[in-house]
């Protein structure tokens, strides 16, 4: 049994060769919309170019790669892809409307603006990334896990889905005729037709509904925008459905190798690096969320408490290397990539390996990765309605393992479940386009970090689960909140399956003990 479910997880399993390159080739292709959305918000918004941009793009990737190699190897070694997070948007948004980069407006020098922009978003990230090294490889965040429960980390996995909602049927909708189909399409191919078998005996249409999905509707949104059928409509609506307008394609370069540095030397603030920190910590409890999702659809043990410390450790450097490279943003695990595990039920850690090199690949050939990066927002958006929704039902899997009979974990999960939906919406409310939200004192580092951290559904559903969970009749309720289940699964050495997942590599655990 041991056996059956490691192959599961590193990846033999019945998956041949061909399969996991495609397999990897589809979670490469999943990768591209967030990668390609994050600088496209923020690269104009610094006065960059649409040269910029494609090279931010491919910085991103670049790096992507680099930090989902680093974390299947060494982290926690869970097949999950690392990439760009939306939840840097706030502070780098605060860092962009700093008066002293903004009083650059001569046409002349927005390419100069453009750059000290990057500089000072490089030297925060830099500074940031401390947080998580110092968290991670010091054990602390393992320590806090301690007060982590079954009960309490539901409603946070659950919200690290569906928190992220609006970027589902909201970002579809601004071109139904494309996004739609998709969502149609991957749900009749992934589910109804999951067990057809045309090729032999590999399931395609189980395994691979991303691709063949992407396909089809990227062909049929070529052949609208060839036709002219966005010719007169509004501009919002041809920046989405248009297969032509996003420059990628002529303006990257044919091979462009990222480098350290290669925006020049980073500048360091003190807000901005305050600011910066929010961020690192939303994406430090998002990262943890879908550690536990990933493990789940993995089928593998919770990630222990030096596990998770371990891969916490390694983000952080990731996010260093961000702020090294000048990707604009910082990283967190890719939760749609997390929710393809559960589509394709193939959890597999050499699949993410192989895709993490073609992340490096392609985006060391621009316009060969411009090709893909092309495809419109609105396909992922629909892929994203189902791979959220998979996500966020893993979280709520975690209430099999407490006493749902009782009130008291009713209050928790319900209480946590809205204020996490709802607190995050209200402060959206007061967002304006220079990313000012609710809170808005004079110190403009403290705006950005008060409001990226209760923007963040998953932030505000840990801060309310588990302070609940652990002041709420707390010794009558051990066993209600499913602790003699979690409490085996602390250590390393509590379950004989941790040690086939998450040993380290090149026997490297001679040199690094399990703590």
């Amino acid at each position: 049994m041991v056996k059956a479910i490691l192959n599961v997880v590193v990846g033999d399993g019945g998956v041949s060769s061909v399969e996991t390159i495609a397999l990897a080739f589809q979670n490469y292709i999943l990768m591209l919309g967030t990668s390609v959305m994050i600088p496209s918000i923020l690269v104009p918004a610094m006065g960059g170019s649409d040269g910029d941009k494609a090279r931010v793009i491919q910085t991103l990737l670049f790096v992507s790669g680099i930090n989902t190699l680093l974390q299947a190897l060494f982290g926690t070694r869970l097949p999950a892809v690392v990439g760009g997070s939306y939840a840097y948007v706030i502070p780098v948004a605060y860092i962009i409307s700093d008066s002293s980069l903004q009083q650059i407006t001569d046409h002349h020098e927005l390419l100069q603006r453009f750059i000290h922009t990057m500089r000072a978003i490089q030297g925060a990230l830099i500074v940031a990334s401390s947080i998580q090294i110092i968290l991670g490889y010091s054990q602390v965040w393992g320590l806090f896990s301690r007060f982590f429960s079954p009960l309490g980390m539901s409603p946070v996995v659950g919200l690290v889905g569906l928190g992220l909602f609006q970027h589902g049927f909201p970002a579809l909708g601004r071109c139904v005729e494309i996004g739609l189909p998709m969502l149609l399409l991957v749900i009749g191919l992934s589910q109804y037709l999951k067990h057809v078998r045309p090729f032999r005996d590999v399931p395609i249409f189980e395994r691979f509904p991303v691709l063949i999905c992407v396909t089809i509707v990227w062909i049929y949104s070529i052949i609208l925008t060839a036709s002219g059928a966005y010719r007169n409509r509004p501009d919002r609506t041809q920046r989405s459905c248009r297969t032509d307008r996003a420059n990628l394609i002529s303006t990257a370069p044919w091979f462009m190798f990222p480098y350290p540095l290669q925006w020049g030397p980073p500048t360091f603030s003190v807000g901005h690096c305050f600011a910066m920190m929010s961020a690192v910590l939303v994406s430090m409890v998002e990262s943890t969320g879908a550690y536990k999702a990933a493990s789940r659809l993995a089928i593998a043990t919770p990630p222990p408490a030096y596990v998770l410390s371990r891969g916490i450790g390694w983000q952080g450097v990731g996010i260093l290397l961000d702020g090294l490279f000048g990707t604009g943003t910082g990283s967190t695990v890719s939760v749609e990539n997390v929710g393809l595990l559960g589509l394709t039920r193939v959890g597999s850690r050499r699949v993410v390996q192989i895709s993490a090199g073609f992340m490096i690949f392609f985006s060391t050939l621009g316009k060969f990765g411009a090709v893909f990066a092309s495809i419109p927002f609105p396909i992922f958006a629909a892929l994203y309605c189902v791979l959220f929704g998979l996500v966020g039902s893993v979280g709520l899997s975690f209430l099999q393992f407490t006493n749902m009979n009782s009130m008291r974990n009713l209050m928790i999960t319900g209480l946590s479940l809205f204020l996490g939906i709802s607190i995050p919406a209200f402060f959206n409310e007061y967002l304006n386009p220079d990313r000012h939200g609710l809170v808005h004192t004079n110190a403009g580092w403290f705006n950005a970090f008060v409001n990226a951290i209760f923007q963040s559904p998953a932030t505000v559903g840990l801060i309310v689960a588990v302070f609940l969970d652990n002041t709420l009749e707390v010794e009558k309720s051990k066993k209600d909140r499913g602790m003699p289940w979690w409490v085996k699964f602390r250590t390393f050495r509590g379950d004989n399956r941790n040690e086939e997942f998450y040993t380290l590599p090149f026997n490297l655990n001679r040199f690094f003990p399990p703590t």
